[in-house]
């Protein structure tokens, strides 16, 4: 098992869908933490509530683009991925669109 707490181990501040857009956009947190950590171990656990907040963005470039660009089955996901947080007053709604992200890719 793999655990990648994002405000933690990426940024504080995620922001941003592509690499030209800054340095802590979803396509690099993507690129560089979480198709790899996916394609070496499972399950992968995505700790997201120590961030200040996340847009849209960096999190459709970062979990919707595991589907479209990195090419991840969408039931591998579901079986691999777990999307980890404590603050669900704060943070359940980023769960929620990871995952809306992920089935609308």
């Amino acid at each position: 098992m793999k655990t990648i707490d994002i405000g933690r181990d990426f940024s504080d501040a995620p922001l941003g869908r592509f690499k030209t857009d800054g340095e802590f956009s979803g396509q690099r947190f993507r690129e560089e933490f979480l198709a790899p950590a996916l394609r070496e171990s499972a399950p992968v656990h995505v700790r997201i509530d120590h961030a200040e907040g996340y847009g849209s963005s960096f999190l459709e470039e970062a979990f919707g683009g595991l589907v479209r660009v990195e090419k991840f089955p969408k039931d591998e996901l579901r079986h691999k991925l777990v999307i980890d947080l404590d603050d669900m007053a704060n943070y359940d709604m980023y769960r929620r669109l990871i995952w809306s992200y992920i089935d609308r890719a």
